[in-house]
């Protein structure tokens, strides 16, 4: 008994001092992990990816469009048809009429709150727009755009912050009631909780039941591992009453309701409900219904196992237990109950977030972004990115060339086919579309951007340009000689051009020779023009990197990326005004305030009318020329554009014009195989096949000033007057043109004036 006393008479003695150092070294424990607390939540809580927003569908009082695309773009942004607009996110169908419910959304421009409009359409144009949000009709109004994808860090964590008042105040109270009912009363634990918990584990034998409130989860989540262990649980519950003395439930509910995990999506965790709301329902969380609401909340308690896309089954059963302790705890009456049991889960397995991240346009976002925010902690901030891109365009650039290809390669088992197209709205210069290669999921080389290729004859156009700049000199009807040539190189060695058919046709009009994409004619304008100042026009198109001139140069013979091709093409569609090629329209910080915006700066490169022209002579490629495949597939549909093939069939190329788009497609070989393909059957195939599902609008252009219709001798392409057997009537550049001599080439002698303008000068 005496050596048993011994040790509790020191116990004894010394308790109280033992008490003090307890309690010193708690209290200093305590202000450490107090300093912990106060520094992540005094600043950013979360490394946030930045969102990617695509482009807004803009509705305009007499737009082209059809009802059609505009429910095509409502299904994109998960709106739902309803007999009644009731909320945010849906829309009716009334005849030619369709009245929206558009959401609320901070643009780059501003936050414009959520509206009701009413569309009228006739034959495929609108006609009206009512906004009843200012309850007048307006000129334009803009749906707002799809969320394309999120640029996750390297936490590897994803989500979306929402304030408080933006989450629905139901899916709180449910959160509550099922997580920890008692969280507005208790300080940061619940020890009658942890109790209870502890009999029901000891009774089950297992871990049926837990005991930590909601603030302990936030700790867990926030600060601790998941390691099961007494030394963690202190901690966290240390932390919870920290965080309750430091901070108003408000502040933790709303932490908690963005870092809760919701789920996995691949290797990237999905934490809060934001997220989780459009990964699972492909809508924002204020637009969920109690059901839904039930459902994620349901998921808190195991992300995994209550998963509706992998355990449907499971899900529900846990769904209809959180919504029976609402009905239970007099929160919903029996009709609210009885109709949410009933109810499917609606989960959406084919939502945006599910769907892949087109990492071939992302290539391009994310070059702009370094250069425009070149700090890694600004692009780590949550901002938020207003691109260029059109969903449906990407869509179906990539359906025409997963099918177009697949359909080639059948016949050529032993070249295996790649391709990459981008499309971009040639007035503004906004990329709308980017395929990189034909696996378009791979985030490797990018065909787009960084393949150089021989781009044959598709660099045409800059010869024919280089002449209809000097107006008084060429017009299309311009007779351009098309006989042999032998050319001799710094080699000693000739080079004589030949024409596709390895025909000689004397001379051709300027038109003919562009729209047939003739070899033989262009090698000699080219030469007479001067190869450096063709090389001075394909510069001002937008190539800007250098390159050797030699005759071959004439035909196609140097290497560009399809982009720089593009952007060649968006100049001239344009009329000679150069845009640059661009992604990114605008960016915003993670609260909407502006960080960036482009500003476009147009450049007159080329001149107008010479432009007009040669869009003239593009047009005619798509109606009697070598793309004039376009014509019998799409009847009512102007088109313009260019084919392109290169030496030994390596390279088939296609640019085309809509009056919105200028496209720019290359199919080939990464090896340089031999295709056998030209530039209509392999390239023009998938604009062909995209153009299908793209609604194209026909290519319109009006007469710049000056030009006008004029009529040339089919022979010598002198002007003449209307009306000659061999006329040819074309668009041409007047006030450059000599007076037009009658038919049999005599100068017409003026009219007698009358009477009435002799007198009075008129």
């Amino acid at each position: 008994m005496k050596l048993l006393s011994t040790p509790f008479r020191w116990f004894k003695r010394y308790f109280w001092k033992l008490s003090v150092v307890f309690l010193v070294a708690l209290f200093a424990y305590g202000f450490y992990l107090d300093a912990q607390i106060k520094t992540r939540f005094a600043g950013n809580k979360w490394v946030v990816p930045a969102q990617l927003f695509a482009r807004p569908l803009l509705l305009q009082q007499g737009q082209e469009i059809s009802k059609a695309e505009i429910l095509q773009e409502l299904e994109l942004l998960g709106y739902r048809k309803v007999a009644i607009l009731n909320q945010p996110g849906e829309y009716t169908e009334q005849g030619s009429e369709l009245r929206i419910f558009r959401r609320a959304f901070a643009f780059a421009e501003g936050f414009e709150s959520a509206r009701q409009l009413r569309i009228k359409l006739q034959q495929n144009r609108l006609v009206s727009i009512f906004d009843n949000a200012v309850s007048s009709q307006v000129n334009a109004a803009r749906l707002e755009p799809m969320m394309v994808t999120r640029i996750i860090t390297q936490s590897r964590e994803d989500r979306i912050l929402l304030p408080l008042e933006e989450v629905p105040p139901s899916l709180i109270e449910t959160l509550v009631i099922t997580e920890d009912r008692n969280f507005y009363q208790h300080h940061g634990v619940a020890p009658l909780a942890i109790l209870r918990a502890l009999v029901a584990n000891i009774k089950a034998g297992r871990t049926v039941q837990g005991g930590s409130t909601l603030t302990q989860q936030l700790a867990k989540n926030l600060f601790l591992t998941r390691e099961r262990s007494l030394v963690r649980k202190v901690n966290e519950a240390i932390m919870a009453v920290i965080i309750d003395l430091r901070y108003s439930k408000d502040e933790i509910i709303e932490t908690y309701l963005n870092e809760v995990f919701l789920g996995q999506r691949g290797n990237l965790a999905i934490h809060g409900f934001g997220l989780a709301s459009y990964y699972y329902f492909n809508r924002p969380l204020a637009e969920l219904n109690l059901a839904e609401q039930a459902t994620l909340v349901g998921m808190v308690k195991g992300p995994s196992a209550y998963n509706p896309f992998r355990r449907p089954e499971n899900t529900l059963k846990r769904r209809d237990v959180v919504l029976r302790t609402l009905f239970e705890q007099d929160k919903i009456d029996r009709d609210t109950y009885t109709q949410a049991v009933e109810s499917p889960l609606n989960a959406v397995n084919k939502g945006i977030l599910s769907q892949h991240k087109y990492p071939a346009f992302m290539q391009q976002v994310n070059r702009e972004l370094r250069q425009v925010l070149p700090a890694q902690e600004l692009r780590d901030s949550g901002i938020k990115i207003f691109s260029t891109l059109d969903p449906h365009i990407q869509r179906a650039a990539e359906r025409a060339t997963q099918e177009t290809l697949a359909g080639l390669q059948k016949s050529r088992k032993t070249v295996d086919l790649n391709a990459a197209i981008i499309a971009s709205d040639f007035r503004s210069g906004a990329i709308r579309a980017l395929v990189g290669g034909k696996d378009f999921d791979y985030q490797g080389f990018n065909r787009v951007l960084d393949a150089r290729r021989p781009v044959g004859s598709l660099i045409k156009p800059a010869v024919y340009l280089t002449a209809l700049e000097q107006p008084e000199v060429y017009t299309l009807a311009s007779p351009i000689e098309d006989k042999p040539i032998k050319l001799k190189s710094t080699y000693g060695k000739y080079w004589e051009p030949q024409n596709v058919d390895k025909k000689f046709r004397g001379s051709v009009p300027l038109l003919t020779a562009l729209s047939h994409s003739l070899n033989v004619p262009t090698v000699k304008l080219g030469m007479s023009l001067g190869l450096e100042n063709v090389a001075d026009t394909i510069e001002r198109l937008g190539v800007r990197e250098k390159f050797d001139t030699y005759p071959a140069m004439t035909l196609g013979a140097l290497n560009l990326s399809p982009k720089q091709v593009n952007q060649m093409y968006q100049t001239v569609a344009n009329l000679g005004i150069r845009q640059e090629l661009h992604s990114i329209a605008a960016i915003s910080s993670h609260d909407d305030n502006p960080i960036w915006y482009r500003m476009n700066v147009p450049e007159q490169r080329v001149d107008k009318a010479a432009a007009y022209l040669v869009n003239y002579a593009l047009h005619k490629v798509t109606r009697e020329g070598t793309g004039k495949r376009l014509k019998q597939v799409f009847p009512r549909v102007n088109f313009a554009g260019k084919t392109g093939t290169t030496d030994d069939y390596r390279d088939s190329w296609f640019s085309g014009m809509d009056n919105r788009m200028t496209t720019t497609i290359w199919v080939g070989n990464d090896d340089n195989l031999e295709t056998g393909l030209t530039g209509s059957a392999g390239a023009m195939s998938i604009f062909i096949n995209m153009q299908k599902a793209i609604y194209p609008k026909t290519f319109n252009q009006t007469f710049p000033e000056g030009i006008g219709i004029a009529h040339f001798s089919g022979a010598d392409g002198s002007r003449k007057v209307p009306g000659c057997a061999d006329g040819l009537s074309v668009p041409a550049y007047l006030p450059a043109l000599p007076d037009a001599t009658s038919c049999d080439g005599k100068v017409p002698e003026p009219k007698k004036k009358s009477l009435w303008e002799r007198l009075f000068g008129s």
